[in-house]
């Protein structure tokens, strides 16, 4: 389990769980690694979070931003807030980056590429002095086609520009999954697993949909060595309950693909 990663168990949790309570139980689940998701009332706890992951050995492996509505040049101040902690605690980690559309609606193509790559590129800029990195994150739309990251990555003026593939924001990808791999290998660190169904919930455990199997089989041919996302991103579950049924799931995968 050394590259497994818990993510979107924050805002998910029903049971609330504060920074150590959360760190106890990804110790219990075997969990080494934790992405950090958020809304506005836990980023208070965020220092303490940091704190609690490194007093438990857990690596905080990456903070999630989503980019909405940009103001001039600066960033937002829950942007800052994420950076400040970050340098304060002398911690590089990834950002994990996500844009709402509203962010280049309207331009020409090129112009959209110019666009989020000139955020990119500040971003990045900022997250450099606490050591950390940027890595774009398809959630969905135009900025989360993989042909569209890579040419925004080609565009950025650094050459540590990230990806990270989440298959629940990756259903148009199904059908094409061997082929965008290849199109983001390059660059890509982490790959965040969901069942997978074209139709009804796009959130579903592990192992109950009908695409997960042959994606998982891809990604191992591939020779793909990053992190993998385990995710917690039910609505009204205790989030322990969620994960432990992702790593059933994953687990009955591999055993099965193994067997093959």
């Amino acid at each position: 389990m050394d590259n497994l990663t818990a993510w979107c168990i924050i805002p998910y949790d029903s049971k609330n769980r504060s920074p150590l309570e959360r760190a106890r139980m990804l110790r219990e689940l075997g969990f080494r690694k934790m992405a950090y998701d958020w809304r506005d009332q836990h980023l208070p706890h965020y220092p303490e979070e940091i704190r609690v992951l490194r007093d438990h050995g857990i690596e905080l492996t990456a903070v999630w931003l989503w980019i909405d509505e940009i103001d001039g040049d600066g960033l937002q101040a829950d942007q800052e807030f994420i950076f400040n902690a970050l340098e304060d605690a002398e911690l590089g980690t990834s950002i994990w980056v996500g844009f709402h559309e509203n962010v280049h609606a309207g331009l020409p193509d090129d112009q959209k590429v110019a666009r989020v790559a000139g955020i990119v590129d500040r971003l990045h800029e900022r997250a450099l002095k606490s050591g950390s990195r940027v890595a774009l994150y398809n959630h969905g739309g135009w900025a989360g086609i993989p042909e569209n990251q890579v040419r925004i990555i080609r565009a950025s003026r650094f050459n540590d520009i990230g990806i990270v593939f989440n298959f629940h924001h990756g259903h148009d990808q199904i059908d094409r999954f061997s082929d965008a791999l290849q199109v983001m290998k390059p660059w890509l660190e982490t790959v965040n697993l969901n069942g997978m169904k074209k139709d009804g919930s796009h959130i579903v455990d592990i192992g109950k949909g009908n695409h997960e199997r042959d994606m998982i089989q891809t990604l191992l041919d591939s020779g793909f060595s990053g992190n993998i996302g385990i995710i917690g991103h039910t609505t009204g579950e205790d989030v322990r309950e969620v994960l432990s049924r992702n790593l059933h799931g994953l687990d009955q995968i591999l055993t099965d693909l193994q067997g093959n």
